[in-house]
């Protein structure tokens, strides 16, 4: 007879029995769950995490379930290591925002890619200023989803496949990337233990403002409501959500008045509010507040475009903002002039190793700019200034060396000061803007010109070199003997206009460390940025000046002889070479007008010199008389008559681009390749639009923003951009060229250039079609751009 099976819950049945029995078949059921379930995918709302250099990743969702109603949120989850970050949508002046697609495929589909951005946090690097995040970092997006067109009973888990790209940075900056998977069941959202991060998420993200914002063509932000007074607003800051709308590193010094905020911004040359056209096309960013307790808010603005306005008074501004009042500032679209408080972030510790590291940066690219390609029209100053020090004393040395280092600082700070003051009036310039004018480029022609006349000994004027009394006087005297400030004094100031002139026309170069340093001194407070461009200024100097401040430097210098008026002659070559060059260039900017005009300009300077080296050479023979008068009144006749050539040449200087210059869009291929090369017919002319366009398409962007008298940039495009390695290179890739050709003034081209820390040329930088932009350095090879666009195996 069979056993009877006993029963549990049978009176007989112990209480251990029947907490056994319990145990036994939750284990059963959890062993089910397990074995049933998907094999390979996360059973968490959380992906597999994946560790990079310098960061971990995971997917993450805030319901471990999915259904076809409620769009899902899924976020990026990084994990930063101490002291890196990685950048919010609007990156600032340097990096790249992150990126997140999301697709959904099985029992529901879907696709998202649009982040919901919590608030960045501001860092400040040289002068720059980047929006950021560090730590642990939440990135959300909102998934919609819905059933497939051919959906099926049997698929009942939904998988999401996600692929991120970002830039971690600290001192260096490394591009990772990561993709996840995740498979979900479907069934009603409910929260699991990720939510809390989403939550946070959340609280971190700005809230709609409840105050209306208006921005004045002028860069003017206002907030208007009654909460804000000085008593509940201690500070604030606004961060735009594009790029290139402001100079982010400027300060913002807030107005805080009772029922409004306003906030002068610093506008460049592609301000959108400046050139809305109806209906107004509204400013978006994040405004935060900061109270008197230190806790911060922050608000997603849209700022309504309107006329500007005169700006109020500022006087319960926010401490350390500068105040109208103070400083005179009333104009109703005067752009926020730069004040003594813009230097309060060099105070720091942090600003002060910032500014000594642009300086060491400045000073280091004045040494490598001696050895520049682009120093080659003052060849022949620098050497026949080395060659005149050899033949004086040396306190004439000394004296000669300081006149030079002088003028080299000098015109470095007057041409920096320019900048900076057309800049902060409004302009949008960059370094070598002087350059992009073809009355300058036939200034600098005729002076060159003139210089070569006199070296050939057409006439006498300021580049003598040491004669026979020079050659017997001591080189070895140590301090200048009574009377001898009147040899003295004329051969200072002939280095000092020296140094000048060789600033004058080095000015189109950037050369390594010294575009960085260009840009943080635009960037900063004035007297900063001075200083800077000093220290640019004592590089170019510094091997001048050594030569002549050691004696067993200096006792190597070549003694005088007959052989340094030969020598004179012969640097006169490199001079005409190089009007030649600037000739070219004046033709591409100003067309065959300026060619015929400079030329015509040319003829009467030579007729100039001729007649003035006769009258020398007469009244050294037979003294002063009214031949001699007659034939120095003709010589300044035929100056003044190519003088009267400069309105004009300020008229197409003036005149627009389509009108003042041919087509050059491929100018500066046909003068360094012949335009016979395949990579020429490619080249497109550089745009945002049509590289925002290729990108999206996903092409890979060479960009070359180079220009006509930017000697460094044809020598790249000949050695490195047009070898037939390079083309056959760019072909096998699929890189489209683009080339920005900046000989003449192109605001696109130069708000490209500060986006990007550079206020010059040559400028190279390589977009992939997925991945973060690569600079390259201002001295390309041929294998250092095939290896750029190359992507790994």
């Amino acid at each position: 007879m069979p056993r009877p099976v006993p029963d549990p819950y049978h009176p007989d049945m112990t209480r251990s029995g029947r907490a056994a029995g319990l145990v036994l078949a939750t284990l059963c059921m959890a062993l089910c769950l397990y074995l049933f379930a998907p094999v390979g995918q996360a059973r968490a709302a959380q992906s597999a995490t994946v560790r990079t250099g310098h960061a971990t990743a995971s997917l993450i969702t805030e319901s471990d379930t999915a259904d076809g109603h409620t769009p899902l949120p899924v976020a990026l989850l990084l994990h930063l290591q101490s002291g890196w970050h990685t950048y919010w949508r609007n990156p600032g002046d340097a990096g790249d925002p992150v990126s997140l697609s999301v697709t959904a495929s099985g029992g529901l589909d879907g696709a998202a890619q649009d982040i919901l951005w919590p608030t960045p946090q501001r860092i400040s690097e040289f002068s720059l200023m980047s929006y950021a995040y560090t730590g642990e970092v939440v990135l959300p997006v909102l998934l919609p989803l819905h059933a497939p067109a051919r959906a099926s009973s049997d698929n009942t888990h939904t998988t999401l496949s996600a692929h991120a790209h970002w830039l971690v940075c600290e001192q260096v900056c490394v591009p990772e990337e990561a993709a996840f998977s995740l498979t979900l069941p479907m069934g009603p959202q409910h929260r699991d233990g990720q939510a809390p991060l989403f939550a946070r998420a959340a609280q971190q993200s700005p809230m709609a403002s409840p105050y209306p914002a208006t921005i004045t063509p002028d860069g003017v932000l206002t907030l208007t409501g009654p909460e804000l007074t000085p008593r509940s607003v201690a500070d604030a800051w606004f961060m735009p959500e594009e790029r290139g709308q402001i100079v982010e590193a400027a300060p913002q010094p807030p107005a805080i008045q009772d029922g409004s905020i306003t906030l002068h911004l610093r506008p460049t040359p592609d301000f959108a509010p400046a050139h809305s056209q109806p209906p107004p096309r509204s400013f978006g960013g994040i405004v935060v507040l900061k109270d008197p307790a230190g806790q911060e808010r922050a608000l997603s603005v849209q700022a309504r475009p309107v006329a500007g306005a005169t700006r109020p008074d500022t006087s319960t501004a926010a401490p350390g903002a500068a105040t109208g009042a103070a400083t005179g500032t009333a104009g109703a679209h005067a752009p926020p002039s730069r004040t003594a408080t813009d230097t309060a972030p060099f105070l720091s510790l942090t600003g002060l190793l910032a500014f000594m590291q642009l300086g060491l940066m400045g000073f280091a690219g004045g040494l490598v700019l001696n050895l520049m390609p682009c120093v080659f029209p003052i060849l022949a100053m620098k050497a026949l200034a080395l060659v005149r020090l050899g033949g004086h004393a040396r306190h004439i040395q000394r004296y000669s060396a300081m006149g030079y280092a002088a003028g080299v600082l000098a015109g470095f700070m007057l041409l920096g000061g320019l900048v900076m003051g057309l800049r902060m009036a409004g302009g949008s310039v960059g370094w070598g803007f002087q350059f992009q004018s073809p009355l300058f480029v036939g200034m600098v022609l005729w002076l060159l010109f003139g210089m070569a006349l006199n070296l050939l000994g057409v006439f006498s004027l300021f580049l003598s070199v040491p004669g026979a009394g020079a050659m017997r006087r001591d080189r070895h005297a140590a301090a200048p003997t009574p009377g001898a400030w009147r040899e003295i004094w004329p051969e200072v100031w002939h280095n000092v206009l020296t140094g000048l002139l060789a600033v004058a026309v080095a000015s189109p170069c950037s050369a390594p460390f010294m575009g960085v340093a260009i840009a943080g001194a635009l960037a900063g407070p004035p007297v900063a940025g001075l200083a800077i461009f000093a220290a640019l200024g004592a590089g170019l100097a510094a091997p001048y000046v050594l030569l002549a401040f050691y004696p067993r430097l200096a006792a190597a210098l070549p003694r005088p002889g007959v052989w340094m008026d030969y020598l004179k002659q012969f640097l006169a070559f490199p001079l005409l070479g190089s009007c030649v060059w600037l000739l070219w260039v004046a033709t591409l900017q100003g067309g065959a007008s300026a060619t015929v005009l400079l030329g015509a300009g040319l003829v009467m300077l030579g007729a100039a010199g001729w007649l003035y080296g006769i009258a020398q050479r007469e009244q050294m023979r037979d003294g002063a008389d009214s031949a001699d008068k007659f034939l120095r009144g003709l010589a300044l006749l035929s100056l003044l008559a190519a003088l009267a050539l400069l309105p004009v040449l300020k008229h197409l200087a003036d005149a627009p681009t389509a009108m003042a210059k041919p087509d050059t869009t491929t100018a500066t291929d046909t003068a360094t390749t012949g335009g016979t090369d395949g990579l020429t017919d490619a080249i497109q002319p550089f745009s945002p639009q049509r590289l925002a366009a290729l990108h999206a398409a996903g092409r890979p962007v060479f960009i070359d923003m180079t220009a006509a008298w930017c000697i460094t940039c044809l020598i790249n495009e000949r050695v490195a951009l047009t070898t037939q390695a390079t083309r056959a290179a760019f072909a096998r890739q699929g890189v489209v060229f683009m080339r920005g050709d900046w000989t003449r003034h192109d605001s696109a081209i130069t708000t490209f250039l500060q986006q990007h820390g550079r206020d010059g040329v040559p400028f190279y930088l390589f977009v992939p079609a997925h991945g973060p932009e690569v600079t390259l350095p201002q001295i390309l090879t041929p294998n250092m751009v095939i290896e750029t666009i190359t992507p790994p195996a």
